[in-house]
């Protein structure tokens, strides 16, 4: 198969838990602590990355998908919220997806990197 063939191929996903290791391992080298508080389905299950900015604030954001097909995360019931409520509306989806994967980042000053290449 040559390059022009290969370009009207669907690119293949990346495991999930390929994915989390690689977010984790950058979240690590930037001196941001993480965790999985849950594994999911390590193939294809979804991701949902709770911040802790540890002042009792939380921000839980979802992957979702652009109308060109691009890969954006947003925030689940807006930007700062009491981290109990976050962490309620995680236990719900969680209960709901069994398939779900759960990452909580630990960041004063709000450091995700969710905007570069995650899970």
């Amino acid at each position: 198969m040559n390059l022009q063939e290969l370009e009207g191929l669907p690119m293949a996903r990346l495991r999930t838990d390929f994915r989390v290791s690689a977010y984790l391992a950058r979240l690590e080298a930037a001196g941001v602590y993480a965790s999985v508080i849950r594994r999911g389905d390590p193939q294809a299950g979804a991701v949902e990355v709770k911040l802790a900015r540890l002042d009792g604030r939380a921000t839980l954001y979802t992957r979702i998908y652009g109308p060109e097909g691009e890969s954006l995360w947003e925030p689940l019931g807006g930007l700062d919220a009491p981290e109990a409520e976050v962490d309620a509306r995680i236990s719900r989806r969680l209960g709901q997806d069994r398939d779900l994967w759960a990452i909580e980042v630990e960041s004063r000053d709000g450091r995700h990197f969710l905007d570069s290449d995650a899970p």
